[in-house]
């Protein structure tokens, strides 16, 4: 295929441009010039270590070695996030990724589930999930290539936790090895095309001219191209999501890797732990309206599970969305995009789903028909916004009220449709997915159940099922989870076996 556009360029590095600039080249292939510019002098954030299952995927589309993947960005397996105080003091869930029991006719698992924790006699929740009682036992094995309909282990959903300077590294390799051209310099200025308004190139501070027919502008919360030279807007969601700065640091690993994201809630925000290979990632997110950052940092630094390897590192952000993420010829990806804390690991899915929208939306005819940008703006609005809802969950639902951040977002107005979700599963634990929205009915109904929000009833279809004992079936459910956990090596077992070949092999 011949494509009108013949020469992209990706301004900035890191995971968001490498993630673009290897997509491109793999896709479009070599009828389509890929040139990336970044700077060394300008440090990518990095925070993003964690991820969710969306990346196998974007793993598979470039054509990546899983177990060479694993050891080349010293990765870990993730098998969902544990959070810790956020319903209230002293409780702990795990959003766990995958299915949980197994639906019954059109009903799903967890309203029979329902049926029996009201009538007392069901267990906790995450018992008939593989991935949460895995993640807890500290066990981890992808889905058998066969498995018997129904058994929980074809359900097992994973994701990864990697060092994201090693992931762009690794990128990079592949980029260039396959086309792509890195070019080293700062972006002094952008040029506007005086007819179009578009952007014609971008001049580095040696002098240097680059041209492009289609720009990606992954430049991180500057926004150099999206912002910078379009000046397209910028909406804030600080009112929904009240932290806007983050403390990171690395520590030594001084255990095993956990199979799953920790996030703790801190009195004026939240702490994460991400488990890699060979060191801990940590970070604080807070609210700078309600904690200094020298106290964040002491908070930050008296909570990791070993020694420090660096200083805090400090980032301030606002949360929210580029009004529009595609404006003329550039489109933004990353943080150049928006930005949501990483509380459910998006960040990194995001970039990902740009892409994939990118490549089937691509100009291919040359022509930036605003048709195209209008259905990419709208897609992406409509998954950042349902996204936002469900971070906006984590803080709203919750019954803590031992500081004035917990009590403001206790108390806070939220939006309609996270309402309206919250007010339909209170009546009878009822969820239904909006679209293509990120998050399924497994995740909304872990986490409402686990920050307290129990249904006042059940869907009474659970009653037209026929047949069904519910308290055997909860318990064989229960069970066959349980006995396939006791069947899956550890965590590091795991790794060990399949992933420390590939490093040699590296």
């Amino acid at each position: 295929m011949t494509y009108g556009i013949t020469h992209i360029v990706v301004v900035g590095g890191g995971t968001a441009g490498w993630m673009a600039a290897s997509a491109l080249a793999r896709v479009l292939g070599r009828q389509v010039t890929v040139r990336l510019v970044e700077s060394d002098e300008i440090g990518i954030v990095g925070v993003g270590e964690a991820t969710v299952p969306h990346i196998k995927l974007f793993n598979n589309l470039l054509g990546l070695n899983e177990a060479e993947f694993v050891a080349r960005t010293q990765g870990t397996f993730k098998l969902g996030i544990q959070f810790r105080d956020w319903g209230k003091l002293d409780t702990t869930y795990i959003h766990g990724f995958g299915v949980m029991g197994h639906d019954v006719g059109l009903t799903p698992f967890h309203q029979y589930w329902l049926k029996g924790h009201l009538a007392g006699y069901a267990g906790d929740l995450l018992d008939y999930s593989v991935n949460t009682v895995a993640a807890v036992r500290g066990k981890f094995m992808p889905a058998p290539v066969d498995v018997p309909a129904g058994n929980p282990l074809g359900g097992i959903g994973y994701a990864y936790h990697f060092d994201a300077a090693l992931y762009a590294r690794f990128l990079r390799a592949y980029g260039e090895a396959r086309g792509v051209r890195r070019t080293e310099g700062k972006v002094q200025h952008v040029e506007l095309d005086p007819e179009s308004g578009h952007v014609a190139a971008v001049v580095l501070a040696d002098g240097e001219r680059v041209e492009g027919d289609l720009f990606i502008d992954c430049s991180g919360f500057r926004g150099l191209l999206i912002e910078g030279a379009l000046q397209t807007g910028y909406e804030t969601w600080n009112h929904w999501l009240p932290c806007d700065r983050a403390l990171a640091v690395p520590c030594e690993r001084v255990d095993v890797p956990t199979p799953y994201t920790r996030s703790t809630a801190r009195e004026s925000g939240w702490q994460w732990r991400i488990p890699l290979q060979h060191r801990t990632g940590n970070g604080y997110v807070y609210s700078s309206s309600h904690i200094g950052d020298d106290e964040a940092a002491s908070t930050l630094l008296a909570n990791l599970d070993g020694k420090a390897l660096a200083d805090p590192r400090p980032l301030r952000f606002v949360t929210g969305v580029r009004k529009k993420a595609w404006n003329k010829n550039v489109v933004a990806l990353g943080l150049a995009s928006g930005f949501m804390e990483p509380l459910e690991s998006t960040s990194i899915h995001m970039i990902q789903m740009g892409i994939s929208r990118l490549l089937q939306l691509f100009p291919s005819d040359g022509r930036m028909d605003p048709v195209l940008a209008d259905r990419y703006n709208a897609q992406t609005r409509f998954e950042a916004e349902r996204i936002r809802d469900f971070l906006v969950l984590h803080y709203k639902a919750t019954t803590r009220d031992d500081s004035p951040f917990w009590n403001d977002c206790r108390t806070m107005s939220i939006p309609d449709s996270l309402q309206a979700t919250i007010d339909l599963f209170r009546h009878s634990g009822r969820f239904f997915r909006d679209a293509d929205e990120m998050f399924g009915v497994v995740s909304w109904v872990q986490v409402m159940i686990g920050q307290g929000i129990i249904p006042n009833g059940y869907d009474p279809l659970v009653d037209q099922m026929p047949g069904v004992d519910l308290p055997k079936f909860l318990a064989s459910v229960r069970d066959v989870v349980s006995r396939n956990v006791d069947l899956m090596p550890t965590h590091q077992q795991f790794i060990d076996r399949e992933c420390r070949a590939a490093a040699v092999a590296a």
